[in-house]
């Protein structure tokens, strides 16, 4: 392993990310009582053109005055090829309380990108007193976001997750696909007489998990656009978990309960881990640096898999 450590992430529950626009506040109660970890009030796509200064002006409100608990309380920005993302932040940041915690930036197709919105963020607290430092978390759904993912990744202290957004990253990309996460029908293998549908959002999960391990970032699933579909998110949600990612988008309330299900570890699980590292210490006491547990060999890598179940079940459970 190199001799650089690599970074450890915020530690928050992010197992669910609720969205909801904006232009409806009659939603927000609502929201802020849902069980999600983290709330996204958006002022970016869901909201019309003709609707953003109300929509900002509604935020800026909510913020003030629901109770929004312990949830990680985060706003969605315009994108900056727009004329509405500056006023976003300018208006937040000088109108919106402290209990903003984290401004998520759409469409980031490079670190200048979050430059940019740092470099505003810094002056504006600055000039405010803001005592308490605003997080960023990007959306990666471009060509250009992928290909310099680990750039972005690196891009400030600031940034504290990053998730993946299928949709305009498929368009983005020239996908043959209207559809937004999930598998699709046309990209699957063919043996023997059998179609085999195999997920073509892997290779952009992967090298998102990757850049944000590497730099102690917080990786996250973004949105199933079928929200009748509740087997087909479970699948998604399993496979992204699998992969390393901490937790799923919910652009529908009963998203939540699926997402929560799938990244809360199971009882079984957390036993499992800690019988591992339990096996680990009984082998350490012996001068051993391998067991055995349940038929399989465990050794220092398995510790560091089954610490990171333990702790994630211990954060959640102290939230």
């Amino acid at each position: 392993m190199s001799f650089r450590i690599q970074p450890t992430p915020v530690a928050r529950p992010n197992r669910c990310q609720l969205f909801g626009p904006g232009s409806r506040p009659a939603i927000f109660e609502k929201m802020a009582a849902s069980a999600a970890d983290v709330i996204n009030l958006d002022l970016e796509d869901s909201v019309a053109p003709t609707d953003k200064d109300t929509a900002r002006a509604n935020v800026i409100q909510a913020i003030r005055d629901i109770d929004w608990g312990n949830k990680t309380l985060s706003v969605r920005i315009n994108g900056l090829d727009t004329p509405y993302w500056y006023r976003d932040v300018v208006d937040l940041l000088e109108q919106a309380s402290d209990r903003l915690d984290q401004i998520m930036i759409p469409k980031v197709g490079c670190a200048a990108d979050i430059y940019a919105v740092d470099a505003l963020v810094t002056a504006i607290e600055r000039a405010k007193g803001r005592t308490k430092p605003i997080s960023f978390e990007v959306i990666i759904e471009s060509a250009a976001g992928i290909a310099h993912v680990e750039e972005i990744a690196a891009s400030s202290p600031r940034l504290q997750a990053m998730s993946l957004g299928a949709a305009d990253f498929a368009a983005s990309m020239g996908m043959a696909t209207t559809g937004i996460g999930g598998t699709q029908e046309n990209y699957y293998m063919y043996r023997d007489g059998q179609k085999h549908w195999s997920d073509p959002w892997h290779w952009a999960q992967a090298a998102i998990v990757a850049a944000c391990r590497t730099h102690g970032v917080l990786p996250v699933d973004g949105p199933f656009g079928d929200f009748s579909d509740d087997e087909g998110f479970r699948a998604q949600a399993r496979r992204s978990a699998t992969l390393g990612m901490v937790g799923k988008w919910a652009i529908h309330p009963k998203q939540v309960a699926l997402s929560n299900e799938v990244f809360t570890p199971s009882a079984e699980a957390v036993a499992e881990a800690r019988e591992i590292l339990q096996a680990m210490e009984t082998a350490k006491a012996n001068g051993e640096g391998a067991t055995v547990y349940k038929g399989r060999l465990v050794d220092i890598a398995s510790i560091k898999q089954a610490e990171v179940i333990v702790k994630q079940a211990e954060m959640i459970a102290n939230a």
